[in-house]
């Protein structure tokens, strides 16, 4: 009887901060700029310069560990990790092996099977290395220190998830709690979340867990799950031909849908931790505690019980809308302004939603403001213009930001309410078109169709479509 495995799969997730400036130094930590110009004797390891911890990093730490259900260590340190790379200017990273900020958390994830927690072993802070790049053409490799010193925080789950699902659908909790807490955007495109899955495979039944290895390189959810499906099947191939898994650290390729071995997997004693001499220890109060407890938001699972109560929106809608903090601030302060919340849940989740598929966006991205599509909404609802207008005015919007009733103004695209002139144009296409008027006449109900379409062309999609309809039927 063939054997059945199960997978058993941990993750690190290292998530890049929102603070301004990096963890221990007041440079910028802004994404892009040109290679080496965010940097300064602390984040290049020059000898005798002193790091100081970022105040806002702590915050944001326990902010998120709160989030998560951890235990905050009231007591902390930062280790020096010594390892000798190129991108990493000390020779050492800033991190915490010890003492970490948080611990003994846990998130609820959906599943087929209905709720599950995934437990969290810890959260500590670090420092980002900086970045090597290689240069084919001069065959040589180019560091870049922009990167060095900006805040992290590594997420360390507990080995319980079983499927690629579970991974995804915890990952997806974390960037929600993160993104509305403001912590972080969790951009994995950028870099600002980042997952490494840890996975062995055990046979179904079994107690003890099998030989795991990390997987690295994972930057976008598809990566992941097809990681974790090839990584699977890897591994129990080498148990079906009664070879051994080895412990090791593994780099995905994509493209390829392939891993290979990058390295043998270091140990902590590999790393000769000890705590750094240069920062003092952190003690945490129960005020500071308290006061990062009541500044924390109203998260999504709250949200979605309360978008139902106070705004009667489908609850397809609601899970669209709340699934990102933009849309859902968007979608607020929308609504706050013009008190039309169907109406602005429509813009949301037919022309946002196609626009941003499009153009290949994140939600995060988007840039138009709630003002703007609350005049949107009050030009249409005036019937100052009409919907194909306000589609055309709202695309617009997305790309630049206008102030519609400004745009409507200056390309002349109100609807033209003048009942004499409509009349006049609906005359002459009646005149122009005998065989609709004919086919009207024989119970076509479809003709006056292409009579309204012809009426629309002949306004330059300048009038309202039902005004037309109702004149153009008292004259037939």
């Amino acid at each position: 009887m063939a054997k059945e495995y199960e997978t058993v799969i941990g993750l690190e997730v290292h998530v890049e901060l929102a603070s301004k400036t990096k963890i221990f130094c007041g440079c910028s930590t802004a994404f892009g700029g040109a290679p080496n110009t965010h940097t300064c004797p602390v984040c290049t390891g020059m000898p005798g310069s002193l790091p100081v911890l970022n105040k806002q990093v702590l915050e944001y730490a326990i902010a998120v560990g709160l989030a998560t259900n951890c235990d905050i260590t009231r007591y902390c340190k930062f280790d020096r990790k010594n390892y000798f790379y190129p991108d990493n200017p000390q020779n050492y990273q800033i991190s915490q092996l010890y003492l970490p900020i948080c611990r003994n958390g846990y998130v609820e994830i959906e599943t087929e099977n209905g709720k599950k927690q995934v437990g969290i072993h810890e959260i500590h802070m670090e420092e980002d290395a900086g970045k090597l790049i290689h240069d084919e053409w001069e065959d040589c490799s180019l560091v870049d220190y922009n990167r060095s010193g900006v805040p992290l925080i590594e997420i360390v789950s507990e080995p319980d998830m079983r499927c690629a699902d579970e991974v995804i659908a915890y990952l997806e909790k974390l960037r929600l709690i993160i993104q509305y807490l403001g912590a972080s955007d969790c951009k994995l495109n950028e870099g600002s979340m980042r997952a490494d899955v840890n996975l062995s495979v055990r046979e179904v039944g079994a107690k003890e867990f099998g030989t795991r290895t990390e997987m690295k390189n994972l930057n976008s959810f598809r990566a992941i799950a097809r990681a974790i499906e090839g990584e699977k099947a890897r591994q129990i191939e080498i148990l079906e031909e009664g070879g051994k898994v080895i412990q090791e650290t593994r780099r995905w390729d994509d493209a390829k849908e392939y891993s290979y071995a990058m390295r043998s997997k270091e140990d902590a004693q590999d790393y000769r931790y000890f705590p750094d001499p240069d920062l003092t220890p952190i003690v945490v109060s129960d005020e500071m505690i308290d006061e990062i407890k009541a500044k924390q938001p109203e998260f999504r699972s709250e949200k979605m019980e309360r978008y139902k109560e106070q705004y009667g929106i489908p609850e397809y809608d609601i899970e669209i809308i709340t699934g990102s903090k933009r849309m859902a601030d968007l979608f607020e302060e929308t609504t706050a302004i013009c008190n039309q919340p169907k109406k602005v849940s429509n813009w949301l989740m037919v022309e946002t939603q196609r626009l941003l598929k499009e153009e290949s966006m994140d939600p995060e991205d988007i840039r138009f403001s709630p003002e703007n599509l609350a005049k949107l909404i009050a030009l249409t609802d005036s019937k100052a213009i009409n919907s194909s207008v306000a589609k055309e005015v709202f695309e617009v919007m997305f790309h630049e930001n206008i102030d519609p009733d400004a745009y409507v103004e200056e390309k002349g695209l109100k609807t033209v309410n003048d009942e004499g002139a409509l009349r006049s144009t609906i005359e002459q296409v009646i005149a122009d078109n005998p065989k609709s008027v004919e086919d009207y006449h024989n119970g076509k109900e479809k003709a006056i169709g292409f009579l309204v379409g012809q009426t629309m062309k002949a306004m330059k999609g300048k009038a309202d479509p039902a005004m037309i309809n109702t004149i153009l039927k008292e004259l037939l």
